[in-house]
């Protein structure tokens, strides 16, 4: 069934063969920002499943560079199988233009539920980057090949770098990597506006403006991934060229981060060599166990999830809306919860520590929505974007 460009694929037909080690990286990564997005309560969570408070990077901070490091790979996957079949690249980009504006509008959705305040709407967010960051690109790899692509991701981590540490913003001057006094802020709070940014925030976007540039960055390290994965080397060769990538790019990202701090809310260059190398390195694990040893059997959680990834990410927060936005009747001395916290306090906070509490909360979410998911799975309805 096609709704113009989106396709849930029914029971009848199988779907085509897929990778399924990337299908397994991608299942583990939302699972993991399933765990980290949905704590019982957030006072009350463990070290590394928080991001860091400014420069540094925990592995929480991986999360979401890991995601849009698979979306590079799929749009390789996805519109090079296009162009082989002879479609015209004027027709894939308007297909891509049209994912993009779906994965767009779905976060937007998002935003706003369930009070859709036109004047106060939070216009970016992880989904609306993922949109813009895929468009973009779809469209480089669309016009250049590999030489092509690995020049824009050049290009863009120097470009980006020059900007952030050259150009002055007005009143502070140049090369300030501070909060709220850095050129990506500032562009966000001039042009966004503070009505229009996270209220948690007030002056700033983690998903802003200029930053989204490093976040292409990243879709572009996926896609030059992509296109060694899918080239016809022997699969032994396809390992080891992840993993010398990826050390390289580990170490040159840790190297460049003492001059252009590793930083997941400017996504500066730094971090996207840094968070790009440690999942060449994870995804060449998992193709090694999966495709070259085909040991699947522990996967088979993860494919669930990745099988059905926007699915997954985008429902199971929807739902974790709804659940701070019901208020129910809290303890009778006490003040009225919402049911998000009346679960965490009755079920788990009665008998386990506060962190374990939270913990234990986010990895029944996580299973629940396993639960869900497998339903779809065995029925082999995947929703395809």
């Amino acid at each position: 069934m096609l709704r113009q460009g989106l396709v849930i694929e029914s029971p009848s037909p199988r779907p085509a063969r897929r990778l399924a080690s990337l299908d397994v990286f991608r299942g583990a990564t939302i699972a993991a920002m399933l765990l980290v997005n949905n704590p019982g309560s957030w006072t009350h969570v463990y070290g590394p499943l928080q991001h860091a408070a400014w420069n540094g990077s925990t592995p929480t901070d991986l999360v979401f560079p890991f995601f849009l490091f698979i979306v590079g790979i799929t749009t390789t996957f996805s519109l090079g199988g296009l162009l082989e079949r002879g479609i015209a690249p004027r027709e894939i980009f308007r297909k891509a233009l049209i994912r993009a504006a779906i994965i767009f509008g779905l976060g937007l959705a998002l935003q706003g539920f369930p009070h859709y305040d036109l004047a106060h709407l939070r216009i970016l967010g992880v989904l609306q980057r993922i949109a813009l960051s895929y468009l973009v690109a779809a469209a480089i790899v669309l016009s250049t090949g590999i030489r092509g692509q690995a020049g824009v991701l050049i290009g863009l981590l120097l470009g980006y770098w020059a900007l952030m540490t050259s150009v002055p913003v007005p009143g502070i001057g140049p090369g300030v990597l501070e909060p709220d006094m850095n050129l990506s802020n500032w562009i966000d709070l001039h042009v966004i506006g503070t009505n229009h940014l996270p209220h948690d925030a007030g002056t700033w976007d983690p998903e802003g403006i200029l930053s989204t540039v490093g976040a292409i960055a990243t879709v572009l390290c996926g896609v030059l991934a992509g296109e060694w994965i899918r080239s016809d080397r022997r699969p032994s060769t396809k390992a080891v060229g992840l993993i010398v990538a990826g050390g390289v790019a580990l170490v040159v990202g840790l190297a460049w981060g003492r001059v252009f701090p590793i930083n997941k809310s400017l996504w500066t260059s730094s971090y996207v060599l840094f968070s790009a190398g440690i999942a060449c390195l994870v995804l060449a694990l998992v193709y090694w166990l999966v495709e070259m040893r085909g040991r699947r059997g522990w996967a088979r959680p993860l494919l669930v999830f990745g099988t059905n990834a926007i699915t997954a990410y985008w429902l199971s927060s929807l739902f974790a809306i709804v659940l701070d936005w019901i208020v129910i009747a809290g303890p009778p001395d006490g003040e009225p919860l919402v049911l998000r916290s009346y679960v965490y306090e009755t079920v788990f906070a009665s008998w386990l520590a506060p962190a374990n509490a939270s913990l234990a909360y986010a990895i029944t979410y996580v299973l629940l929505w396993l639960g869900l998911l497998s339903i779809m799975y065995r029925r082999r309805i995947f929703i395809r974007i």
